[in-house]
């Protein structure tokens, strides 16, 4: 009953993704266009952001929305 943005190892050890939208068993291992991309530009809080940013962030590690308005959808990924 959640809900994934991009590849995960929940109960595997490499990623992996759902080939439907809501999960019916059937899946595949993730190739690098699998992934969740930025949505770039996006809006967080008062400002738009072009590139992965650390701002918000605890730990200092960069991040980008998945979603071009970040305040409304809080949907989110740590850059690499």
């Amino acid at each position: 009953n959640e809900i994934f943005y991009d590849c995960i190892t929940f109960n595997a050890k490499h990623k992996w993704c759902s080939l439907n939208k809501t999960f019916q068993g059937y899946w595949k291992y993730c190739s690098l266009s699998d992934y969740a991309q930025c949505a770039f530009p996006f809006w967080f809080r008062h400002m738009i952001y072009w590139d992965c940013t650390e701002d918000g962030e605890v730990f200092g590690k960069r991040w980008c929305s998945l979603t071009p308005n970040f305040n409304k959808d809080q949907i989110w990924k740590y850059c690499i």
